[in-house]
């Protein structure tokens, strides 16, 4: 295979999860979470009295083929930090009756994602669940074992193995299925193979087409901002509790271990193909441009399962991530759902995701293959009816409500992606981010337009006594949204902090969306006491050897600070003897380009190095000097440009400003 490149999410993602290992959160005074007003417990009531609670038929499903499991499902990496752990939250879970901090269906989906452990699918198929966000599949092949998705982890990867391997006959991985390129399936490949048997051929990594493609070009260049805004989308500095974190809907968290990637030997490039993998028949159905750009659903036709990847799980899914990425494609995504309906419903006895629980049975599948393609199909066409209306994206968002048929179905309940932001996404899709209203054209920017805000309505003490009571009227949006003015105008006025931080607690207490609620409460405990303080490296190394040269290039471009670059003109060469790349960069007009496969005849330096050598240098392993003065990097021409082009570059700085003015923004 060519040098594939590899990193969709995971830039972003390897941030994120490895934050959390490293959080020394500032001390705090007067964090604790407030109770839940009188008007968020008439919400959850109301919500209580509108779903069918009496159906327990998905915990009926999410416990059936328990074999076994480990105590909390706690993992450990080597240095013995604990990476992975459900039992804090077993603490509260134990009960059906939610608190009022929790939305009842949140909390409904909270202890349906804490059921963990081992479980036989039906003969030779078994899954690993709840040992991380998403689960493992384990088939058992003729002579070894083929694993759908080794989870984020190399450490919660190779326990759910070890779990696996205590209750069944042990037999060497022969295989392993990335279904999609999102770093929750495909992360901790190094727990449970050795990369050496995959170079040796005794190991297979297959992947859909394009696979590698998809997984670098949705993430890095915006990765930075991507990890900051997914710290609020999963929650990851709140601490587990009944006013905080309790779920994310499609699980109960991220592992923070060792994020890991051996590049697929093997690329499915054709739809429907099937495939013998030590002689278990596979079928893949390809489903680009559905919740990943590339993603395949796999159908077992000797075991009569069918395995739906992420496509279609226990949740409305995301049509627009709230971490930031490309709008997904919700008609692609409800055709694909159909085609996978029409050619495997009716010889399907079992559903299962990479994501909670199974299905079962014919009938139930079917019905509830047709109820998600519709659920993707309704929330375009009336999005787009509406939109064609001449409706503005929160317009459409505020009066889009799903009829009866579907509202009602547990697995299509918005618990990880919403209606309401859904909807925005379609919008977005054809529209873009204008409204088409001249007044939203070219608006002031955030806190100055917010000191004019502030001004018109008497003042910041007039705002927020008015605020206030709307607080105790229960007015919690309008609250947030105007006491987020006075805070843009004067981030150093605690009232308005205080309050607002109060309003977005009660919303977060209210949502039903896992990320909404993690969201909300992040901003509260920002808002209360600033952000976190934290220390890590957002660079796996896997990924960065993956990485193909033009995209390092890019992103060089994309930290080029256009002012310190006026004027100032340069162009170099790198060799890359160890890929046999060459590359030629230019800077002038204060951009940063680059031509593969080229080389100038009068650069100003030239520069040979092995790309390994590079890789260990952008892991910060050595420095470029070091590297130099020990032969790694040969110099031809003034070697001294390459310094003046890094004293141009940006360093970016992952915890920016988001409910408060942006601090960085204020300095320039």
């Amino acid at each position: 295979m060519k040098h594939n490149k590899l990193a969709r999410r995971v830039h972003a993602l390897t941030s994120l999860f490895w934050a959390t290992a490293c959080v020394s959160a500032v001390a705090q005074p007067d964090m604790t979470p407030k109770d839940a007003t009188p008007a968020t417990v008439a919400v959850q009531q109301q919500t209580l009295n509108s779903l069918p609670f009496a159906d327990k038929q998905d915990f009926e499903d999410a416990h059936r083929g328990f074999i076994a499991t480990i105590p909390g499902a706690e993992v450990k990496n080597a240095q013995g930090r604990v990476i992975w752990n459900l039992a804090p939250f077993a603490k509260f879970l134990d009960t059906d009756v939610a608190p009022p901090t929790v939305n009842p269906s949140l909390w409904r989906q909270a202890r349906l994602n804490q059921i963990h452990g081992l479980f036989k699918v039906t003969d030779r198929v078994y899954q690993v669940r709840n040992f991380d966000m998403s689960n493992m599949t384990i088939i058992e092949g003729d002579s070894g074992l083929i694993l759908i998705d080794p989870l984020i982890s190399a450490e919660t990867a190779k326990a759910a193995l070890e779990l696996y391997l205590q209750h069944r006959p042990k037999k060497p991985v022969v295989a392993v299925i990335y279904t999609h390129s999102h770093v929750d399936h495909f992360g901790g490949v190094r727990g449970v193979v050795d990369e050496a048997d995959v170079k040796a051929g005794k190991v297979k990594i297959i992947a859909p087409a394009k696979f590698t493609d998809a997984a670098v070009e949705e993430n890095v260049i915006a990765g930075n901002a991507m990890s900051r805004r997914a710290q609020l989308q999963y929650g990851i500095f709140l601490p587990r509790g009944v006013k905080q974190a309790v779920d994310i809907g499609l699980g109960k968290g991220v592992s923070t271990g060792s994020i890991t990637l051996i590049l697929p030997s093997d690329s499915i490039s054709k739809t429907m193909d099937s495939v013998k993998i030590d002689g278990v028949d596979m079928v893949f159905q390809l489903t680009p441009g559905t919740e990943a750009p590339a993603e395949m659903n796999i159908y077992l036709p000797q075991f009569r399962v069918l395995d739906s990847a992420e496509n279609v799980t226990h949740t409305l899914h995301n049509l627009y991530t709230l971490r930031g990425a490309e709008v997904r494609d919700a008609v692609a995504w409800s055709s694909y759902i159909e085609q996978m309906r029409d050619e495997f419903g009716p010889k399907s006895d079992i559903l299962i995701a990479q994501h909670h629980w199974p299905t079962f049975g014919q009938a139930n599948i079917d019905s509830y293959l047709r109820k998600q393609r519709d659920l993707y199909k309704y929330i375009h066409d009336q999005t787009a009816r509406l939109m064609n209306m001449g409706y503005t994206p929160r317009e459409i968002s505020e009066q889009l409500k799903l009829p009866p048929s579907l509202d009602q179905t547990w697995g299509l309940r918005g618990y990880y992606g919403t209606l309401s932001h859904d909807a925005k996404a379609v919008y977005q899709k054809y529209l873009g981010w204008y409204d088409a209203n001249p007044a939203n054209l070219n608006p002031l920017p955030p806190a100055a337009s917010a000191k004019r805000y502030v001004e018109y309505m008497g003042g910041a003490d007039a705002v927020l006594k008015r605020a206030a009571e709307d607080y105790k009227q229960g007015n919690y949006r309008w609250v947030l949204e105007v006491t987020n003015q006075v805070v843009f105008a004067d981030p150093s006025n605690q009232a308005a902090r205080a309050l607002a931080a109060d309003a977005s607690e009660q919303l977060g207490y209210q949502s039903e969306a896992g990320p909404w609620r993690s969201a909300y409460l992040t901003g509260a405990m920002e808002l209360r006491g600033g952000k976190p303080n934290t220390s890590f490296s957002t660079a796996s190394p896997d990924v960065i050897r993956a990485i193909p040269i033009s995209l390092f290039f890019d992103y060089l471009g994309v930290r080029l600070d256009a002012a310190k670059a006026e004027g100032k003109t340069m162009v170099l060469n790198f060799v890359f003897p160890d890929t046999g790349e060459k590359v030629r960069v230019t800077l002038e007009n204060s951009v940063l380009t680059h031509a593969m496969g080229r080389q100038a005849d009068k650069a100003d330096a030239t520069f040979t190095l092995n790309r390994s050598t590079l890789d260990e240098i952008t892991l910060k392993q050595k420095t470029f000097a070091d590297a130099a003065k020990a032969g790694e990097v040969k110099i031809a021409g003034n070697g001294a440009k390459l310094q003046e082009l890094f004293g141009m570059l940006d360093e970016f700085q992952l915890m920016f400003d988001i409910v408060t003015p942006n601090a960085m923004t204020q300095q320039r």
